[in-house]
């Protein structure tokens, strides 16, 4: 309120204007008893205004963004400064509440109004009480026009206006063309029988009025009872659209409620998508440590192997101390290969042990190929509940279908607000869908690229194993060839000993007895270290067969991991035929060696398939939805068509009413004429 004094102090001193006092003073004792509450309410009212200041504060209240409220009641404005002020008004954006009683405002002053209603588009409240707008028809036609074409005014004082039945059909003209007024106070006039005919006339297409005093203006009852079935019908109209308004906001919070559990259902699938992936890799990290061991094994093998042929030249050294332990040996080599028969028998023993392990393992993926198909049916009995509750939310709809149809006012307004409103929806779910299509396709593509990428480490790994596996077999015939080279030395070793002890047997005949009982002694220990040595060579081929076993049981799983990777690229030609391929893989990898990899490609691979399921009952649900609304508005059309052959039947019924007032008005102003009345 300080500010609004000071822009009029200013202004005074601009336009070289004395400041009304009682103005002033009375700014003061507002900014006084209005301090720090904030204020935006200017009353003036019962203060007599000059024609200067009015146009000061036209100009103040121009460029005047804080006041909401004027009050200008009682002020003996003259028609220049009437129309000064209201000019200012018109620049102004934050008033909403205009009064202007009691200040006798007539031609000029109307016309000024009428201009303030085209330009203003903020005052929902005019009060121009006690006035005399309507006694000129003219400026009141220029009222009436502004007022027609105004789109914020809401509500309307027109008492004591001197306004005629001429009046009223200008007013008339203005409910037929406005939209936003709903209160509107006539009371007081001259408005009359033809005034009251044009209103109620002009109320037939009226559609916001839902209060009008027409008390005092001289109107017959039945005409004042037609005019407040009119207002009551808009009151009716105007609560329907309000309650059309709440159910489809509640219909729009369950749509938005259904989307939600949608999003958080695909959430949960792409929960169990990250888990599927956490334990391949926890299947990819166990097979790494698995490899790591075999290295290592492999390792204390070569170690076993370099002690085993430091014993071999143990061995060779004793054997060439005597020509017996060169026939023992001969009947220790009949003995290793019946061994050797022997060991073949425990390797197919063990052959049909590593079978019977596989049957195992074979029933253990059937019953996983069991839990899996029970996961499905667990998803199957979750999509039967949201079906089911999908069928709850058709009958809520028909329930409320049911309560749309018994409405019996006009709905026009809704219908096109309903139908923007389902487009938009319609629109939003599409982009939604749309949407979770793109995230399913990104999320099926980055676990493609993730499988492809294990897919070649795998075949990068397999590449190293290959390599180790050719050097070790280096290796071993690198350890063979320095066995046989050894062999060879004992030989000779062994010729030398024959040529010594041929000429010791010369030279010494009398010391034959004593060299013969320790060659026997001699012969004893060879023996032994024969035995020994048998039970060495005995241990060492088992432990090559057991190698060889390994090598071979790593052979096959090569094969196995370079099937499933031809079996990947198959199962990238069509869904249907990569799960079979998958499946008969599958039964010919269990005769084998069933690996935790095949069955997580299995699990993803179904998991992909709920989701293309849900996805498509999720779109078979809004096709549902989008048929029950179209349902629905074909319903409402009808009901509109029913409403509009309702409302010609009451337009009939109310021209064939007026036609029989007007006959009996007629009569009885003709028949019974009398000079009194």
């Amino acid at each position: 309120m300080e500010n609004f004094r000071r822009t009029v102090l200013r202004l005074c001193k601009e336009s070289g204007v004395e400041p009304q006092e009682s103005v002033l003073t009375h700014l003061h004792e507002a900014r006084s008893g209005m301090a720090g509450t904030g204020s935006t309410r200017l009353d003036l009212g019962g203060h007599s205004l000059s024609t200067d200041t009015c146009a000061v504060l036209g100009k103040a209240l121009s460029n005047d963004a804080a006041l909401t409220e004027v009050v200008l009641s009682d002020c003996m404005l003259s028609e220049e400064g009437a129309k000064l002020l209201i000019n200012g008004l018109c620049l102004n954006a934050t008033i909403r509440l205009l009064d202007l009683k009691g200040n006798n405002l007539r031609g000029s002053g109307a016309e000024a109004l009428g201009k303030l209603l085209v330009r203003n588009k903020t005052i929902r409240r005019l009060v121009l009480e006690w006035n005399a707008l309507g006694m000129w028809d003219e400026a009141f036609s220029i009222f009436c026009e502004g007022l027609a074409t105004n789109c914020s005014l809401a509500q309307l004082d027109l008492r004591n206006n001197q306004i005629s039945h001429q009046g009223a059909a200008d007013l008339a003209m203005v409910l037929k063309r406005n939209s936003v007024l709903q209160e509107l106070d006539l009371r007081w006039n001259n408005i009359g029988l033809l005034g009251g005919r044009a209103l109620l006339e002009g109320l037939q297409q009226n559609r916001t009025l839902v209060r009008l005093e027409m008390a005092g203006n001289n109107v017959p009852s039945d005409t004042i009872k037609a005019l407040d079935q009119a207002i009551s019908h808009n009151a009716d109209k105007l609560n329907t659209l309000r309650e059309g308004r709440s159910k489809t906001q509640v219909l729009s919070k369950e749509i938005q409620a259904l989307k939600e559990e949608k999003g958080r259902q695909y959430m949960s699938m792409m929960d169990t998508i990250d888990k599927q992936r956490d334990e391949m890799g926890r299947s990819s990290r166990n097979t790494t440590m698995r490899m790591g061991q075999l290295q290592e094994a492999l390792i204390e093998k070569k170690s076993t192997v370099n002690s085993i042929t430091a014993k071999l030249h143990m061995s060779d050294a004793a054997l060439a101390l005597s020509e017996q332990k060169v026939q023992s040996l001969a009947e220790q080599l009949t003995r290793v290969q019946q061994e050797k028969a022997e060991l073949k028998e425990r390797q197919a023993r063990d052959m049909q042990k590593e079978v019977e392990e596989s049957t195992l393992r074979e029933g253990k993926l059937h019953k996983e190929v069991q839990t899996v198909n029970e996961r499905n049916h667990q998803l199957q009995n979750k999509v039967d509940e949201l079906e089911r509750r999908c069928k709850l939310q058709q009958e809520h709809v028909f329930e409320l279908k049911q309560e749309l149809t018994n409405s019996t006012a006009e709905l026009k307004l809704r219908l096109a607000q309903t139908e923007e409103r389902l487009d938009m929806e319609k629109r939003r779910s599409k982009q939604a869908l749309l949407d979770m299509e793109s995230l399913r396709q990104k999320e099926v593509d980055h676990v493609t690229r993730h499988l492809e990428d294990t897919e070649r480490a795998m075949q990068e790994r397999i590449l190293k194993l290959e390599g180790q596996r050719i050097h070790l077999e280096e290796e071993l015939s690198k350890v063979k060839a320095a066995a046989v080279a050894e062999r060879a030395q004992a030989e000779q070793e062994m010729g030398k000993i024959r040529n010594q002890v041929r000429l010791e047997e010369q030279q010494n005949v009398s010391g034959l007895e004593e060299k013969l009982r320790v060659l026997r002694q001699s012969r004893d220990e060879s023996q032994h270290l024969c035995t020994q040595q048998k039970q060495s060579i005995a241990d060492l081929h088992a432990r090559l067969g057991q190698q060889s076993v390994e090598m071979d049981t790593m052979k096959r799983r090569m094969d196995e991991l370079q099937q499933e990777l031809a079996g990947k690229e198959q199962d990238k030609v069509t869904e249907v035929s990569r799960v079979r391929v998958e499946l008969q893989e599958q039964i010919g990898h269990l005769q084998a060696e069933r690996t935790a990899q095949g069955g997580l490609k299995e699990k993803i691979a179904a998991l992909e398939r709920e989701i293309k399921v849900l996805g498509s009952t999720h779109r078979e649900a809004l096709l549902d939805k989008e048929s029950e609304i179209s349902s629905l508005l074909e319903r409402l059309r009808m009901r509109e068509g029913e409403i509009q052959r309702m409302r010609e039947d009451e337009a009939q019924r109310a021209s064939a009413l007026q036609n029989a007032i007007l006959t009996y008005v007629q009569g009885s102003s003709v028949g019974h004429f009398n000079p009194k009345k």
